[in-house]
């Protein structure tokens, strides 16, 4: 009889945490008592370099921990004099409902000026989260570039029997249907959240749902008044899995809408809504294709787009 290979789960060589000031400084003098040398992290208060790992501590109190020795350092050093709270492989002891069958909602474009708003439901069950979390899966806000979205995206879809539904509306259409929900930003979100749930529901049936906090309103469980699915609310929601893995997929197709509308201008459109390139970009659309150009790029209700059709007023009063 042939015999079978076990495999083993691949190591962690990454690994990231939150401290607070007390433990920051506690990791950070481990490091020099066992002699490590440091280097310098752009932005980072403090960085070491044992034989096996990096460790890389922010002013934020967040802590990066990468290496082959990453498991190790972390069950032996962080966890077992530093924190005393053991964690890293014991997600199910500590969280047992995030290997629960449930949904999970999140969004992302919520606070960009161009681009649509994405909302996205993900329904997944024990095996699923078990190979997320192997794979490193995460908040989306957590990892650092674009490339990493659309290869846990990728990841993600692809998972056997994992059913996911992503809502959007094209820029304009949005700026419509803000108007529609009473210029509410929350309540047009939870509408889109809503529709998510309710198609990803047609395709499996959960008992629980868990959605990213994003208002004290019970405006999603609104839609959900005859239907038996208990819908939960919680701040940090995106710790879960299944969260994590519907703000990924909302994220990168907001990051491909994003390059649809830079394609459409000629040019690309920056995240976010504070820096002065986005006011830059809003008032060359306004100047090159006409102020209801706008409404095909960016969303509207913003104070940005009042304040690039002032500024550019302004400018042209103060040329005559």
């Amino acid at each position: 009889m042939k015999k079978v290979k076990e495999t083993q789960p691949k190591k962690k060589t990454a690994y990231s945490i939150s401290l607070d000031k007390e433990q920051l400084k506690k990791l950070k003098q481990w490091c020099k008592e066992h002699n490590w040398p440091s280097f310098e992290i752009e932005h980072a208060d403090f960085a070491f370099k044992g034989e096996t790992v990096k460790v890389v501590g922010y002013k934020s109190g967040k802590v990066v921990i990468q290496g082959k020795g990453t498991e190790h350092f972390v069950a032996f050093v962080l966890e077992g004099e530093i924190t005393g709270v053991p964690q890293l492989g014991y997600e199910v002891v500590h969280h047992p409902e995030w290997f629960e069958l449930h949904a999970g909602l999140d969004e992302s474009g919520k606070g960009d000026f161009f681009g649509p708003l994405v909302s996205c439901c993900v329904i997944a069950d024990k095996e699923m989260v078990e190979k997320w979390l192997e794979a490193g899966i995460k908040d989306s806000k957590r990892i650092g570039s674009d490339a990493q979205i659309f290869k846990f995206e990728e990841v993600i879809k692809q998972t056997p029997g994992v059913e996911f539904k992503v809502m959007y509306a094209g820029m304009r259409k949005y700026n419509e249907l803000h108007g529609r929900f009473g210029a509410n930003t929350n309540k047009l979100l939870a509408w889109f959240h809503a529709k998510a749930l309710e198609e990803a529901l047609k395709r499996r049936i959960v008992p629980w749902a868990m959605l990213d906090q994003f208002t004290k309103e019970p405006l999603v469980q609104s839609y959900f008044k005859n239907n038996p699915i208990e819908i939960r609310m919680e701040t940090k929601a995106e710790r879960d899995p299944v969260v994590a893995a519907a703000s990924i997929l909302a994220r990168a197709e907001y990051l491909r809408q994003m390059q649809k509308l830079s394609q459409l201008y000629g040019e690309e459109l920056p995240k976010g809504a504070s820096d002065p390139k986005v006011k830059e970009l809003g008032k060359k659309i306004i100047e090159q294709m006409g102020e209801d150009a706008l409404e095909d790029f960016a969303k509207t209700h913003f104070k940005t787009a009042s304040e690039i059709v002032e500024q550019l007023k302004a400018a042209k009063r103060k040329a005559k």
